[in-house]
């Protein structure tokens, strides 16, 4: 079978030649109700029988490998996709660097690599948990739309990982896979393996913040599994980066098109002020500096999904060549990192600076170092916009510090400029740097639907363009 065409004939669209795989094959297709099954519970509430304007993969060849037609969410068809392999492909860091990249799961390394391969699972049916009432309050058809393809493609990816641990893991493999089934996000008793996970997402701007904080996140871990010496782990991210660029998109513009409207709501009424919050929020609109509230939530949610700044777990993940950095290809170095050295941010002596760490150990901190750059790169899009409108007020990234819960600084308080707070100072002053109760209840009053094919709730800009370049009264979704 052409590895780049994919197969829908069956149950279960892939490019892997299952039809060939009979073991495997039986395996998934045993799982696939139980899916169905957690899709109908936990997927989009209301709209499971409206016709959506989805993108599905036909192909993995990056110049052409979507479709775009309407489906109902629980037809659309979830499918395995694996990047075109590259023939005579190396192990490219760890104490394998240079040796054929493994086809197998290599034994010593099992019982870690089904691990990366579980979290990961884990994190892609936890955002669709998180959002799924989100439909309701759509601001339009487009944003409704635009939920709703990270929400299939989040299923997806979760069929991605299942899909390894079925075919690679065995027993414990289809074990794992069920309890991907079985959790949910928030649960007390079986929650979601990760924190930031179990959050809810309660209205639109939320929504928009997860995908570009935490879905960048999503970016920079599926990176790091792309540069695997497991190459099935390999080639299953490097098509999931495809998908998860139009996570990020959603995210970003969803904000942008925020910040857009709020500044021009503020032109037109002549309010000058962006702190004047009361006076912004008469204007129908959310003010600059609950956006930047919000921003420092989710920031400093998603640097926790990085976990410990010094780890012995990515350092042996990386020195067994399962996970390496962001990027690994372009960077200069010997990729073993035995000898190095990275700068690690720490609580030493009550104050927070730089010390030197071993690069290994320190694997975390460098991809989180790549991520807050990332993220910054964004912000300066939005900053730039406001600029432009001729608005006084910029959106800053939180200090690393800032409102943590796990690593360094998990045990101490600081303001969003990484000055030390006591308890009692950050109890008095934590509702000038997260959302208040106030905050929130506004967002949630704005959270009116809107579902007239090209219009807008007042709260939004209209985008640029299109998806798929229709027009701006296209009909995205067909309520049933």
């Amino acid at each position: 079978m052409n590895i780049v065409n994919v197969d829908y004939d069956g149950l279960i669209p892939n490019n892997v030649a299952l039809g060939r795989d009979v073991r495997v094959k039986r395996a998934l297709e045993k799982w696939h109700p139980g899916y169905i099954n957690w899709w109908n519970d936990m997927g989009p509430e209301g709209f499971q029988e409206s016709l959506v304007y989805l993108r599905t993969a036909v192909s993995v060849d990056p110049k052409g490998w979507a479709k775009f037609d309407y489906v109902k969410m629980p037809d659309y068809r979830w499918g395995i996709l694996l990047a075109p392999a590259h023939e005579g492909r190396k192990i490219p860091f760890g104490r394998h660097r240079g040796e054929d990249a493994w086809q197998e799961v290599p034994g010593e390394y099992r019982a870690m690599l089904r691990r990366l391969v579980v979290i990961q699972g884990d994190t892609e049916p936890a955002s669709v948990e998180q959002q799924r009432f989100l439909g309701k309050t759509a601001p339009s058809l487009y944003d409704m739309r635009n939920l709703f393809q990270v929400n299939v493609e989040e299923g997806r990816h979760l069929w991605a990982m299942v899909y390894l641990l079925q075919k690679y893991f065995g027993t414990d493999g289809r074990e794992e896979a069920e309890a991907l089934l079985e959790r949910r996000s928030g649960d007390a008793d079986t929650p979601r393996m990760l924190g930031a996970f179990n959050e809810k997402t309660p209205d639109w701007l939320s929504f928009f913040m997860f995908t570009f904080f935490t879905d960048r996140d999503g970016k920079m871990q599926l990176e790091a599994l792309a540069q695997s010496g497991f190459d099935p782990l390999s080639r299953t991210c490097r098509f999931m980066l495809t998908e998860e660029a139009h996570h990020m998109f959603v995210g970003e513009t969803g904000v942008t098109r925020t910040i857009q409207r709020t500044c021009e709501a503020m032109k037109e009424a002549a309010v000058d002020d962006p702190y004047d919050v009361e006076k912004v929020r008469k204007l129908g609109v959310i003010d600059l500096p609950t956006i930047q509230k919000k921003a420092n939530l989710h920031f400093s949610l998603t640097l926790d999904l990085f976990g410990n700044e010094i780890s012995t777990n990515a350092a042996n993940a990386f020195h067994a060549g399962l996970k390496g950095r962001f990027r690994e290809e372009r960077l200069k170095d010997d990729h073993s990192l035995e000898s190095g050295v990275y700068p690690v941010l720490r609580l030493i002596d009550g104050k927070i600076q730089n010390e030197d760490a071993p690069a290994l150990s320190a694997l975390n901190m460098r991809l989180r170092d790549d991520y807050v750059h990332d993220c910054n790169n964004g912000i300066g899009r939005w900053n730039k916009m406001i600029a432009e409108i001729g608005i006084p007020f910029e959106i800053r990234l939180p200090h690393v510090a800032f409102h943590r819960h796990i690593g360094e600084f998990a045990g101490v308080h600081t303001d969003t400029n990484g000055n030390l707070l006591s308890d009692a100072e950050w109890e008095k002053k934590k509702s000038y740097y997260l959302p208040s109760d106030g905050d929130k209840d506004f967002i949630e009053s704005l959270m009116q639907p809107e579902t007239e094919p090209g219009k807008f709730a007042g709260w939004i800009a209209p985008p640029k363009v299109g998806i798929d370049n229709k027009p701006g009264d296209f009909e995205y979704v067909k309520i049933a």
